[in-house]
């Protein structure tokens, strides 16, 4: 039988900073219902963060752009009603296009950052990524005077503190990790039960000392509660076969008293390539939950009966980005 997951600290990378290996995802907390197929409420959303806060994960995702800075703004009430982070808590997030224009320039980041700023009430941002750069040119990003040039240069004003990379394809985080430039890279929905196309980058970045963060363990909520209740996979409706995958890892779980949920987020937690393992929560029980999760013991033949399910190595979201 093997043991639950720890919740000690991991280092992020060459930032210096310490994180719990489960990390609260904040997506779902801006309101987008676009994306996650549901709403949450104001007030549910400053319950969910107050649980969060007072709980023993210290590690919190957010992105300038989740529900338009919506989540940002939620996390900067809380955190005044609390005093601010504290000394112990990891906040990270993330620089943004314009999302109305796609504008990604090195001027952009810098309007991206002031206004995260104010929206958690802060003077100085601990984490940053550059968020989906899919969404224009390795060349443009790193660029003088671009995206890359810009966070580094409030770098060292002291504006922000460490930087990282987040997005989609693999290959371009693979390209970005390689610049040397990142403490960490956020994937998403690239390293589950049903998807591993994530392999390759979770060796280059352990290879260079860059922190992996792994979002998204359930692939948009059917690793958590299963094909019958949400038949979606990386934010689209999930194609029959990755469904029928999907029910042959909940019948071996199943035989072994195993929830589907605690088997999906092991499988990312166990893993010592991954410093912490994202996950979207959208009411103040599921950080309990979470936890509990993380802490349910799992038979050691659980884990190659799951892997003889298979698992894709291509993208699961081919064709969505730009070129």
């Amino acid at each position: 039988m093997a043991p639950s997951v720890p919740l000690g600290r991991r280092r992020l990378g060459r930032s210096g900073l310490e994180v719990t290996p489960l990390c609260v995802g904040t997506a779902p907390l801006g309101d987008m219902p676009e994306a996650f197929g549901f709403s949450v409420p104001e007030e549910r959303a400053l319950a969910t963060l107050r649980a969060a806060f007072a709980s023993p994960i210290t590690f919190v995702d957010t992105s300038a752009n989740y529900g338009n800075g919506n989540a940002e703004r939620r996390i900067g009430t809380v955190l005044d009603e609390i005093g601010g982070l504290g000394a112990d808590r990891v906040l990270a997030t993330k620089a943004d296009r314009d999302m109305a224009t796609g504008d990604f320039s090195g001027e952009q980041m810098k309007r991206s950052i002031e206004e995260s700023l104010q929206r958690l009430g802060l003077d100085r941002l601990q984490f940053v990524y550059i968020h989906d750069p899919e969404h224009t040119t390795f060349e443009r990003i790193t660029a003088p005077g671009g995206a890359l040039d810009t966070l580094q240069g409030l770098q060292r004003q002291g504006v922000i503190g460490d930087l990282g990379i987040s997005g989609g394809p693999i290959d371009m985080l693979i390209r970005y990790v390689e610049t040397g430039a990142f403490a960490a890279v956020e994937t998403h929905n690239r390293y589950t039960l049903l998807n591993r196309s994530a392999l390759p980058l979770l060796d280059i970045a352990s290879a260079r000392g860059v922190a992996v963060v792994n979002a998204a363990p359930y692939g948009s909520g059917m690793l958590a509660k299963g094909p019958d209740l949400v038949a979606r996979y990386a934010y689209q409706e999930a194609p029959q076969p990755l469904v029928d995958r999907t029910r042959r890892l909940a019948a071996i779980c199943a035989a072994h008293d195993v929830p589907l949920a605690a088997a999906a987020l092991q499988f990312s937690l166990r893993d010592p390539r991954v410093a912490s393992t994202v996950v979207g929560m959208t009411r103040p029980e599921r950080v309990a939950q979470t936890l509990s999760l993380a802490a349910h013991r799992i038979p050691d033949e659980v884990w190659p009966a799951l892997d003889a399910v298979g698992f894709d190595m291509d993208d699961p979201e081919a064709g969505r980005w730009a070129s």
